[in-house]
C-alpha cells in the first residue's frame, strides 16, 4: 500500500470512529459471475473492539474536512488536527484491496462537508457507484447521507447502498442550533421523506415489476448524541417512536456524548460518555420495537428518564403490580411480553407448548425464562417456595435484584451496548 494512502486511512478511520450507526441488516444480495463478495441473511459478521465499536466494515470518511463547526464534533472546522481527502478511485480502490485481503466484509462511508452538501454527496454517491458497477461488487455498503443533499442525489445513493442513513445528531431543535448553529432539523428531515418514498416507490415497482431496482433494500437509520444537551429520556424516545412511524426507518442508535473538545463552554463537563444511559435507551428503544410498548408506558411525566440501575421493563413491572402475577398458562402474548425475564421466543415458546399441557418452572428454565426475574411476576403449575409480586414487594424485590447485580464481575463494555433486551 502507497504511504500517502496509508497515512490517510489512519486518519479517516479515526476521524470516522465516533458514529455508531454502522451495524448492518436486513439486505441479501448473491455474488453474480464475474462479481465479488455478496450481502447475506442479517448482513455482515460482527467483530467489536473493546469499546463495542463495530469493526468488521470498512468503516471510513471520504474526507474529514468540514465546512460546519458544531460544537460536539472533532473534525469542526475550528479544530486544529490533521485533515486529509481520499479521492474517489483511491477509496474504491482500497474497499477492493481489503475486501479480497478478508479484512473487512463491507463498506460504511461518511463525509465531512466540503464546498456544500450537494458537492461532497455527489463524490459519495460516485464512490459507491464504481464500487458496483465498475468492480461489481456486491457485498454490503452502508452510506451516510449528507444533511441538505438534493433528492436526485439521494435517488441515485439508493439504488447502490443497502442502506442509507442521516443523523439527528441533537433531538430538540432548540439544542442542535445552540451547539450548532449552522445546522437545523429541516435539513435532516428532507432527506429522511426522500429515502422513504424511494424505499415505498420500489417496494411498488417490485409488485409489478421483479427485476425493477431495489433502492437502500436495509432502509434508513439515524444517530442521536446523548448527554451533550439536557433532553430527558422521554423527550428522546417520543422523538424515536416518531421516527419509527416511518416504513422505512429500521433504527435509532444513541451514542453517549464523547467529550472531545472539552475547551468548549457550550458543553457539559464530564469525564467519559455516559454509557449505562445508552444501554437504558437501547433497551427502551427494544422494548418499542419488540414488545408492543408505547413510550408513555416507559417513561412520562412522573418518570421522564429511565432508571439507571434497573432495566426498563423491570422498573415498568415494579410500578405496575396490578398487573401482575400473570398466569403462564392462561395469559395472552402480549401480557407475557411485559414479564421481566420473558424474551420474544420464550413468550411464543409458551404460547405454543401450553396447547399441550401445564407449563411448569422446569420447563420455563428449558425455554430460555429467566427466573431470577420471572419468578417474582409469575404463577404457574407449580412454583415451589418463590414469592410473587404481592406476596413480598415491588421494594424488595427491586433490593433482592439490585443486590445481585452489585456482587457480579464488571461487564465488558461491548456486552453493555449490545444487550438490548432484558435478558
Amino acid at each position: 500500500m502507497k504511504e500517502n494512502i496509508l497515512q490517510k486511512l489512519k486518519i479517516l478511520a479515526e476521524s470516522a470512529k465516533f458514529d455508531v450507526s454502522c451495524a448492518s441488516s436486513g439486505t441479501t444480495r448473491k455474488n453474480i459471475p464475474g462479481g465479488i463478495g455478496s450481502a447475506s441473511g442479517w448482513g455482515i459478521c460482527h467483530s467489536f473492539t473493546e469499546d463495542g465499536r463495530c469493526v468488521s466494515l470498512l468503516k471510513i470518511m471520504l474526507t474529514n474536512h468540514c465546512i460546519y463547526d458544531c460544537a460536539y464534533c472533532i473534525n469542526r472546522r475550528s479544530n486544529d488536527l490533521s485533515r486529509a481527502t481520499f479521492s474517489v478511485q483511491e477509496l474504491v480502490e482500497l474497499t477492493i484491496e481489503f475486501y479480497r485481503r478478508n479484512y473487512i466484509e463491507g463498506l460504511f462511508l461518511s463525509s465531512g462537508v466540503v464546498r456544500n452538501p450537494d458537492y461532497t454527496m455527489e463524490r459519495m454517491v460516485k464512490v459507491v457507484k464504481d464500487l458496483r458497477v465498475v468492480h461489481r461488487y456486491n457485498g454490503y455498503i452502508h452510506m451516510k447521507t449528507i444533511p441538505g443533499a438534493s433528492e436526485s442525489l439521494i435517488q441515485d445513493a439508493g439504488l447502490y447502498a443497502d442502506r442509507l442513513s442521516v443523523n439527528i445528531e441533537i433531538p430538540t431543535e432548540t439544542n442542535l442550533k445552540m451547539l450548532a448553529p449552522e445546522k437545523d432539523h429541516q435539513s435532516v428531515y428532507k432527506p429522511m421523506a426522500y429515502i422513504q418514498q424511494g424505499v415505498l416507490q420500489s417496494h411498488e415497482e417490485r409488485r409489478k415489476f421483479r427485476s425493477a431496482p431495489r433502492f437502500a433494500p436495509a432502509g434508513q437509520s439515524t444517530q442521536m448524541i446523548i448527554g451533550a444537551t439536557d433532553e430527558s429520556d422521554k423527550q428522546i424516545l417520543n422523538t424515536s417512536s416518531i421516527l419509527y412511524t416511518k416504513p422505512s426507518m429500521k433504527r435509532v442508535y444513541y451514542s453517549g456524548f464523547i467529550p472531545v473538545n472539552s475547551y468548549d463552554n457550550r458543553l457539559p463537563a464530564v469525564k467519559q460518555a455516559p454509557l449505562v444511559r445508552e444501554n437504558r435507551l437501547y433497551q427502551a428503544d427494544w422494548l418499542m420495537r419488540f414488545y408492543q410498548f408505547k413510550v408513555n408506558e416507559i417513561v412520562d411525566d412522573a418518570y421522564p428518564n429511565l432508571d439507571l440501575e434497573i432495566d426498563p421493563k423491570l422498573a415498568w413491572a415494579l410500578r405496575h403490580p396490578e398487573f401482575f402475577p400473570v398466569d403462564i398458562n392462561k395469559a395472552d402474548y402480549s401480557l407475557l411480553l411485559r414479564v421481566p425475564g420473558l424474551g420474544v421466543k420464550s413468550a411464543k415458546l409458551i404460547v405454543a407448548s401450553r396447547r399441550f399441557g401445564k407449563i411448569t418452572s422446569g420447563a420455563l428454565k428449558k425455554m430460555g425464562v429467566v427466573m431470577k426475574k420471572a419468578q417474582y411476576f409469575i404463577t404457574c403449575h407449580e412454583l415451589g417456595y418463590h414469592y410473587t409480586i404481592h406476596e413480598a414487594s415491588p421494594e424488595y424485590i427491586r433490593k433482592v435484584l439490585t443486590e445481585k447485580k452489585i456482587k457480579k464481575q464488571k461487564v465488558p463494555r461491548n456486552q453493555l451496548l449490545f444487550n438490548f433486551s432484558d435478558e
